[in-house]
């Protein structure tokens, strides 16, 4: 059975916050607080997503940004519990295709260097790494610098 098709993604919202800042929470050592979302939700540039399950209770987030024609990914997690389910790869899949269709040729993020599962999907998908931040986390760990362009992506992925 497939997992992904039932699962909404939808617009972020402010009542959706208590749901997010829990799986923010039990993500990140040094998580967002709720002004951070708050400005995301208010910014003409960003268009939060969550994910939700069948029984309407929020799985995964993502916050990116879309300036000009430069996608950002900013945040993302997934519950614990649904983790390893590909829940990020449809998140961000969903991304890259809103960016595409809003004029966006890239999308860039930032991954901490160990975070070896992230990095391995994002490469699967087209994502190639072009730098690194060195102690750009709070306990000073790198991050890899990653960007998806779609000029270079669009043969390898036309349907």
């Amino acid at each position: 059975m497939d997992t992904h098709s039932k699962i909404t993604i939808r617009a972020m919202t402010d009542a959706d916050l208590e749901e997010v800042l829990a799986i923010e929470n039990e993500s990140f050592s040094h998580p967002w607080n709720r002004d951070h979302f708050l400005d995301e939700l208010k910014s003409v540039h960003a268009f939060p997503l969550v994910a939700i399950d069948p029984e309407e209770s929020i799985i995964g987030y993502i916050c990116p940004r879309l300036l000009l024609d430069e996608g950002h990914i900013l945040n993302l997690a997934v519950r614990r519990k649904f983790r390893g389910q590909r829940l990020g790869q449809l998140l961000v899949e969903r991304v890259l295709n809103d960016c595409r269709v809003g004029g966006g040729s890239t999308v860039s993020l930032e991954v901490r260097q160990s975070n070896k599962t992230a990095i391995g999907l994002y490469l699967q998908m087209g994502f190639v790494e072009t730098g690194r931040r060195r102690n750009y986390y709070y306990n000073s760990e790198d991050a890899i610098l990653m960007e998806y362009n779609f000029d270079d992506n669009e043969v390898d992925n036309a349907v």
